[in-house]
């Protein structure tokens, strides 16, 4: 016992020398080459603390103490953040001989993705595979998308047991993921794998979206529980893309018009074909990148409108007033329905602006980086970290900047896309994009080239829900939830549930006759 009590005085006397060295070193030693670094009293763990609580406020706190760009220690890392529009621009189109975004996200998205694509490729070959991707995304697509998304949406408020009868309680974020994994696996994927969405797949697909855990930015190897099933059910979801693939192959004459048979077509500049298995994970990719972001958004989007129902009953006479119509009975929504919706429209943006489900765009310095307009450079040893969200969050760009204003959006000036700078990074000409201040799907060469999907996706089901339902906060509960950034995307704290009543409970119980 004795020497216990030793070792565990060694122990706490160790802890307090390297305490003690480490804000002597920070008050001390200070690099005037390097941006100013983020008081912190523990070594390794530095802010890791207070910025996983909360990033926002972090950063906010950080720039009001050290301006846009400083450096915190993140579990031992040195993490530059540059904010503002000047440090998008800085990070987000950097060179590729300067940063590296796979090095960062490879650790935690290859187990979740597969190998050899996304960050487990080299980025040449990943531009190639977006150009692949874009089969689905194109505007003759997104058209033919819309009256799927309907149907989804429409078959889950009618079927699902989360909305039995014609009122209740309904929790948001489960059943907001429950939606758009079925538009984003019929939409993006066909009628073959929408049929595989059974309850198996969603088990699957929920144990495999816990590899996207923090701790695995650290330990993605380590032997833990949710990594052992990480593990289990992306073996099982590649086993049911690739018998899918290999039975076309043995039917080849049976022709579809999907993703998959896309894909099976492609072939790489080097002259490869695409691999089977590198379709199965780029088919989980596409999966998962479909229904992140929608089920986060359309989450916050019911909530807000629960919390203000006057908004809700804007949005469905704004239908009623610009949308076929008799006696309250929609006809099946088309795709350029929605540009006669601006209210529509500017929810989502105001909703994305608000709560973008991306906190924090990291890169990997590979080159020291000279930052223009300052003293700094930015050493190899470092991480980048931008933050779009901050302007979208700032007085600056957007006064009284944390109220949810749908109605801002009609005087907002319109976006500003650089200088329109066009930019080909391998799939197709796109805007640089990061002068404006609203960048809820990134910029530059990692830009989401899913983002007119999410509007369309996002816009067909809040749409289709405030045709048949009106919501409400329950139990005196006024405003929305919390942010949990617990997770690798930002989310609604629990519990988040709104009340809900069918528009029309007659024709529900029509339908159920």
């Amino acid at each position: 016992m004795a020497s216990l009590a030793v070792v565990g005085t060694y122990a706490v006397v160790a802890a307090l020398v390297a305490i003690i060295l480490n804000v002597t070193h920070q008050l001390l030693f200070r690099n005037e080459k390097e941006p100013p670094v983020v008081f912190h009293w523990i070594p390794f763990l530095g802010n890791t603390v207070s910025y996983g609580m909360d990033p926002y406020a972090f950063f906010f706190s950080c720039r009001q103490k050290y301006g846009d760009i400083f450096t915190f220690v993140l579990l031992g890392k040195k993490t530059t953040v540059y904010l503002g529009v000047q440090g998008n621009e800085f990070i987000l189109n950097a060179k590729l001989k300067d940063v590296n975004a796979e090095e960062v996200y490879s650790p935690l998205t290859t187990p979740v993705f597969g190998s050899d694509v996304v960050y487990d490729c080299p980025n040449s070959k990943l531009m190639e595979q977006k150009k692949f991707i874009k089969f689905g995304l194109t505007q003759a697509a997104l058209e033919s998308h819309v009256q799927l998304i309907e149907k989804e949406t429409l078959d889950y408020l009618r079927e699902s047991p989360r909305f039995r009868g014609t009122s209740g309680v309904v929790d948001v974020p489960g059943a907001m993921a429950e939606i758009t994994i079925y538009t984003a696996g019929r939409a993006l994927q066909g009628e073959e794998v929408r049929k595989k969405l059974t309850a198996e797949f969603a088990e699957l697909y929920h144990d495999l979206d816990k590899g996207f855990s923090p701790i695995n930015f650290m330990l993605p190897w380590a032997p833990l529980p949710h990594n052992r099933k990480r593990d289990a059910a992306h073996a099982r979801m590649r086993e049911i893309y690739t018998d899918i693939i290999k039975e076309r192959r043995r039917n080849p004459d049976e022709e579809k018009s999907d993703m998959i048979w896309n894909l099976m077509h492609c072939t790489y500049k080097n002259g490869q074909p695409v691999p089977d298995k590198e379709i199965a994970h780029m088919m989980i990719t596409l999966l998962m990148a479909g229904q992140h972001s929608s089920s986060s958004i359309s989450s916050w989007t019911m909530l807000r409108l629960a919390s203000e129902p006057q908004m809700l009953e804007e949005l469905y006479q704004e239908q009623l007033a610009n949308l076929s119509h008799k006696n309250g009975a929609f006809e099946p929504l088309q795709y350029e329905d929605l540009d006669k919706l601006p209210l529509l429209q500017n929810v989502i943006k105001e909703t994305l602006r608000l709560h973008s489900s991306i906190h924090s765009i990291m890169r990997k310095v590979k080159n020291p980086m000279p930052v223009p307009g300052t003293s700094y450079i930015i050493p190899e040893s470092h991480v980048l970290l931008a933050s779009p969200g901050v302007t979208a969050l700032s007085d600056e760009y957007f006064p009284n900047a944390t109220r949810w204003d749908p109605h801002r959006w009609e005087n907002q000036q319109p976006d500003k896309e650089d200088d329109g700078e066009m930019v080909d990074y391998g799939y197709g000409s796109v805007s640089k994009g990061t002068a404006s201040p609203y960048l809820p799907f990134g910029a530059g060469r990692h830009r989401c080239i899913g983002e007119k999907f999410a509007y369309v996706n996002l816009g067909v089901i809040i749409a289709t829900i405030v045709r048949h339902m009106k919501l409400f906060n329950v139990d005196g509960r006024k405003g929305v939830p919390g942010t949990d950034y617990s997770t690798l995307f930002s989310c609604p704290m629990k519990p988040a549930v709104v009340g809900w009543e069918r528009r029309f409970p007659e024709s529900f119980k029509e339908f159920l006759n």
